[in-house]
């Protein structure tokens, strides 16, 4: 065998080498991330959520609400000066309503952008099960986050969504989501940031604050598979 060959032979039992030890790593990262926020039982366990927070905007508390019923449902919504405006996605359509710019009726969203936003109906997020899912997840090594050294895994969803979870390498919390969307034909990117974990009598454990940029979301309270009218998910005439 020539030189040459034994060479790329050697080279492609490195490259091989180097994936394999990547794929256990960001299993392993990932396992130790569930058991991290209660574990994959408990989680499997919660059909609903129901978040009542305040969002800091340019000084002022609005109220929002977030509400997600398992694969069927999402709704966010908030009131500024009296007037509630609402984001609605469901497994097949979407609509949002913002009155304080001049809408006069809810807007539906396009199939693309219903299409890249069914993530938030996954109330377990995609890294519980995520082969099941349909996802694939790759170890990008560590980088640093405000000071908080964490790991790096490219989630890529079946749609083709594209996030890079940003998990603590402490204590394996997930402390940032940076996401790639396309909407009208153009990539987007937004950066969410996580904190202020809190234990939950079910078992799992949540943020209770992130910040997408747009001013910090505050958790006051929360209930858990708690009854979910399926009408939420509907427009509101």
């Amino acid at each position: 065998m020539s030189t040459v060959r034994i060479a790329c032979l050697f080279g492609a039992i490195i490259v091989a080498s180097v994936n394999i030890v990547f794929s256990q790593t960001a299993d392993e990262i990932i396992q130790k991330h569930v058991a991290a926020i209660g574990g994959e039982a408990n989680w499997k366990k919660i059909q609903s959520i129901k978040k009542v927070c305040t969002r800091n905007s340019r000084g002022n508390e609005l109220p929002v609400i977030i509400t997600v019923l398992q694969g069927k449902g999402y709704k966010y919504e908030t009131t500024v000066s009296g007037m509630t405006s609402y984001s609605i996605i469901t497994d097949k359509e979407g609509w949002f309503y913002n009155p304080s710019r001049g809408q006069q009726k809810p807007d539906v969203m396009t199939e693309e952008s219903v299409k890249q936003a069914q993530s938030v109906l996954d109330i377990q997020g995609p890294l519980i099960g995520y082969k099941e899912k349909g996802k694939k997840i790759t170890y990008l090594g560590k980088d640093d986050v405000e000071g908080t050294e964490c790991f790096k895994l490219k989630v890529l969803y079946p749609t083709g969504r594209e996030e890079t979870y940003f998990i603590d390498a402490a204590d394996y919390s997930l402390v940032r989501i940076v996401a790639k969307t396309k909407a009208n034909g153009r990539e987007q990117t937004q950066a969410t940031t996580y904190g202020s974990y809190e234990k939950l009598p079910e078992g799992i454990t949540i943020p209770m604050s992130s910040d997408n940029g747009g001013g910090s979301v505050n958790v006051k309270s929360v209930v858990i598979n708690g009854t979910i009218d399926e009408n939420t998910f509907k427009i509101q005439n």
